[in-house]
């Protein structure tokens, strides 16, 4: 059976709304994203957005697995949207992971972030990070 989740969250140039979470405890979710060395890039966000456009309690975070050649940090922010299934204008509050790739670093990087969803429902999202000099940021 599945239930709907009103969390948000965005990776590349994609922000999803809704989601699909099974009742299983855990589910795993792979990003890819690019960035230059030395630059900090947006690698998502995380809100939730009620049916009634208010909203909802923030997910918590952990870092559950760092990354080997940058650090990842997490910052409270507000995510405004248009136009959103029935939400013509909204500002919730959200939480926004960014990464940052160490100066002289160039190749691939790893990292992962345990979402808690509440209700004993968990995300894990594993980030492979492309590091390129020649590369530009593609965040979201």
């Amino acid at each position: 059976m599945l239930r709907m989740s009103r969390y948000c969250f965005a990776a590349a140039a994609l922000l999803c709304f809704s989601v699909l979470v099974a009742h299983a405890q855990t589910k795993n979710v792979d990003r890819e994203v690019k960035v230059a060395p030395g630059k900090v890039v947006r690698v998502a966000i995380y809100a939730d957005i009620r049916p009634d456009c208010t909203p909802g309690q923030l997910p918590s975070i952990r870092l559950a697995a760092p990354p080997a050649h940058g650090t990842v940090r997490v910052k409270r922010g507000t995510l405004k949207a248009t136009n959103l299934k029935q939400c013509l204008a909204i500002e919730v509050p959200a939480w926004i992971a960014f990464y940052r790739a160490a100066d002289n670093f160039s190749g691939t990087d790893s990292f992962s972030l345990e979402i808690n969803l509440g209700g004993g429902r968990k995300r894990l999202e594993h980030f492979k990070v492309v590091v390129s000099n020649n590369a530009a940021s593609q965040g979201i």
